[in-house]
């Protein structure tokens, strides 16, 4: 039995680790020791499930890591005004708890095939995002200009002519100046010629793609 405890566990930590190398390796904020010790734990509080819960109530505490894991993958999204980052970082979190709750359970077949699917779709579908970026990338694009000039009829005439897609998400003014967001989808060249473009009209005083 002890014997079985210390696999599972090890199994559990080598799972958490080859995904956490690749979030590691990424730069993302769950990287190598934050995933070892999610899968650890996680296949941990399995076994304490079944021990406490006994044969009549086998899932009393693992029932709950999904819900505990929900504050920990808040913990690494994060919103700015323009997008949101860390949402694959959490489903990461979450898939890697399941894994180990499955190795903690025993069925370590299962578990191993959720484990290399889960780097796959992490490492090899990463190109594929890639391919799929260069057709149609999306974007979103902060503008800054004085109010006397007309930069809202350049930006839409900048737009056609790079053959971008646009839509004005928001407009804010102040005394002096206005701050246009707007949300931007196209061809990866065609959005680089637009920021290029952009670059060289002197009306334009902050771009932030």
């Amino acid at each position: 039995m002890e014997l079985e405890i210390v696999i599972r566990l090890l199994l559990a930590a080598f799972w958490g680790a080859l995904i956490g190398a690749e979030r590691e390796y990424s730069g993302k904020a769950a990287g190598l020791r934050t995933t070892i010790m999610i899968s650890v734990g996680a296949c941990f509080f399995t076994f304490m499930s079944e021990w406490i819960g006994g044969t009549g109530n086998p899932d009393r505490i693992a029932s709950n890591i999904v819900t505990g894991l929900g504050f920990l993958c808040a913990g690494v999204i994060f919103r700015s005004d323009s997008h949101v980052t860390g949402i694959t970082t959490a489903a990461t979190i979450w898939s890697v708890a399941a894994v180990s709750m499955g190795v903690g359970a025993g069925y370590y077949f299962a578990s191993a095939c959720a484990a290399l699917m889960i780097l796959s779709i992490l490492t090899v579908l990463t190109f594929l995002q890639d391919k799929i970026d260069l057709i149609n990338e999306h974007k979103t694009l902060r503008i800054t200009f004085k109010r006397s000039d007309n930069g809202l009829e350049k930006c839409k005439e900048l737009f056609s002519a790079s053959g971008v897609k646009s839509k004005l998400i928001t407009q804010r003014r102040n005394l002096d100046h206005v701050v246009l967001e707007w949300q931007i989808h196209g061809p990866k060249k065609n959005i680089e010629f637009l920021y290029a473009a952009l670059l060289q009209e002197s009306i334009f005083e902050e771009l932030v793609l």
